[in-house]
């Protein structure tokens, strides 16, 4: 899946995976982490999401990376806040109070950028990912968090063959083999989310459930 795939979602406003309010899955599980006031979270190909409010609410210091500058623009303008920018190696960074988004590449990302990163906030991204590309995500954006990181990932569930992504199905067992140690994946809570979401049925979709997972990094292999 090429990034001209979500630049031209983005440029149409294909954007149904952006949710107008807070994720509840988020509000209700977040503090299973117990991250002190003032951590630095990461959230993974962020678009627009108005999660990134709610965390910077709690104390976090938010890092967002996306790749469509429309995304980010449309972030910040819809709150009413005009950011700082500057350009490093990673891309573009618009900087305003708790919150920063590079415009970039979450690939792409290093050690050094990483390095404070306490927790981790993955709604949309890995779901968005083809399953030839989830390994390369954990390997490259997962791998580089330092040891002790903690987050809470959303993930869907449904039969895979029944619709084509994105959103992709990512199952348990997946979840489990892409955060096997140094990573551990533990199950919070799965639910099944089909009566809310017209969209899916309309496509033939028999079944849906969400899945929400803490994750911990306890040391490297």
């Amino acid at each position: 899946m090429q990034p001209d795939f979500w630049l031209e979602r983005w440029h149409n406003g294909q954007i149904g995976f952006h949710r107008n309010e807070v994720m509840p899955l988020l509000q209700k599980h977040w503090s299973t982490l117990e991250l002190p006031t003032g951590s630095r979270v990461l959230v993974p190909l962020c678009g627009k999401t108005l999660d990134m409010h709610w965390l910077a609410s709690q104390g976090h210091r938010v890092l967002g990376v996306e790749l469509s500058p429309l995304a980010v623009e449309q972030f910040f303008a819809e709150a009413g806040i005009t950011p700082q920018r500057h350009q490093s190696p990673f891309g573009e960074h618009y900087c305003a109070g708790p919150i920063e988004i590079i415009c970039g590449d979450a690939f792409a990302l290093d050690d050094n950028l990483l390095a404070d990163i306490a927790g981790v906030y993955d709604r949309a991204a890995l779901i968005a990912l083809p399953p030839e590309l989830r390994q390369h995500y954990r390997d490259t954006l997962y791998a580089r968090l330092p040891d002790g990181c903690r987050g809470v990932l959303i993930t869907l569930e449904y039969p895979q063959e029944e619709k084509q992504g994105p959103p992709f199905s990512v199952g348990q067992p997946e979840v489990e083999r892409l955060f096997a140690a140094p990573w551990q994946a533990h199950l919070l809570e799965r639910r099944d989310i089909l009566e809310q979401q017209p969209g899916f049925r309309a496509e033939g979709v028999s079944a849906l459930a969400t899945a929400v997972y803490r994750l911990q990094r306890n040391g490297r292999p």
